[in-house]
């Protein structure tokens, strides 16, 4: 599987820095807090403790600021434990670990990579978080970069309101991802040990189309074609990239771990996602997209692309977007024995 570079978040403190654009994602992590600790306490197994001095615990797809904090705080239920910050090597390290209180209760690493691949020894972890993360894709599907495959994305950015072939070739990677998601961590998880995943997505059944974070997402593709009429950028850039993201359901990520097998669901439904304002979430956008937008594009389009473009689409699209349903995922997963 070849992976392609994907921008992590804004660093830094500054004003589109994800530390102070990240609302959207810390109020996931906030809904889940009760459901994690119940979790924690009733379905740990107590005896992972015997061949282990201390709790280890990994937040995958960390990025930077207070969320994963929080979400680390949530998950410390044992006397002496230590953490492990991950995310791709290029993400604001210094930032996360300033942000950090002193005298923490923990010991805290960082750990560089990409949770696509193996991160941590076999049988090392106690407890894998991962938060608003696993949504996002190790690549851009093949075909919809092919001027030679029915399922070309000629003319846009991103795949909800595109054709059932595009869809599909979204679909299929994350399916792709989340298989050898949950391959990598069975391998780095102790039986016994469990995995807590938080994903903005949709409900069951419902269309790409009806999934309030789609409808987000394509205002930043309808901002990026309209730039590309202006004359601003050509429209072979536009033709030449996609978002890797894609907005699950509760389903297919079941069906990812049935078919690995080495996980029981002890947890899984959806929790209410709040809607921010289209200012707010035009910022959010920036911050998680910013890195990926300018490698391609170049900076001098962003602040017209999402302070203006992309802002004002926000808001005349927000009765449309009022009907449509804004989820998390929320998932426990248990590391069942060895068969």
């Amino acid at each position: 599987m070849t992976e392609v570079v994907v921008r992590p978040m804004n660093g830094g403190n500054g004003l589109h820095s994800y530390s102070k654009n990240s609302t959207f994602q810390r109020k996931a992590i906030e809904a889940a807090k009760e459901l994690i600790n119940k979790a924690i306490a009733e379905k740990l197994d107590i005896k992972i403790f015997s061949s282990s001095n201390s709790f280890k615990i990994a937040d995958l797809g960390c990025s930077v600021g207070t969320n994963t904090l929080l979400a680390v705080q949530n998950s410390t239920q044992h006397p002496e434990f230590q953490v492990f910050f991950n995310d791709q090597a290029s993400n604001d390290f210094n930032q996360l670990f300033t942000s950090i209180p002193p005298n923490i209760p923990y010991f805290a690493a960082g750990v560089p990579g990409s949770f696509h691949r193996r991160l941590f020894p076999n049988n090392s972890l106690h407890f894998v978080h991962s938060s608003c993360a696993a949504q996002w894709l190790s690549r851009v599907p093949e075909d919809v970069l092919d001027k030679s495959s029915p399922a070309w994305n000629k003319g846009r950015v991103h795949y909800s309101n595109s054709t059932p072939q595009v869809m599909k070739a979204f679909e299929d990677q994350f399916a792709e991802d989340m298989d050898n998601f949950m391959k990598l961590r069975a391998q780095e998880i102790v039986v016994g040990g469990l995995m807590a995943l938080i994903l903005p997505g949709r409900l069951n059944e419902t269309p790409h189309t009806e999934a309030y974070l789609n409808k987000a997402f394509e205002q930043v593709e309808s901002s990026l074609i309209d730039m590309a009429k202006k004359g601003i950028i050509r429209e072979e850039k536009i033709d030449s990239f996609n978002i890797p993201i894609y907005f699950a359901s509760l389903q297919e990520v079941e069906s990812a771990v049935k078919r690995n097998g080495c996980f029981s669901i002890e947890i899984m439904e959806n929790i209410p996602h709040e809607k921010p304002q289209p200012k707010v979430m035009s910022s959010t956008l920036r911050a998680g997209l910013e890195g990926t937008i300018k490698e391609h594009f170049g900076d001098e389009i962003l602040d017209e692309l999402f302070d203006t473009l992309v802002c004002n689409k926000l808001e005349e699209s927000s009765l449309i977007t009022e009907s449509c349903k804004s989820v998390g995922l929320f998932v426990v997963l248990k590391r069942k024995p060895n068969e």
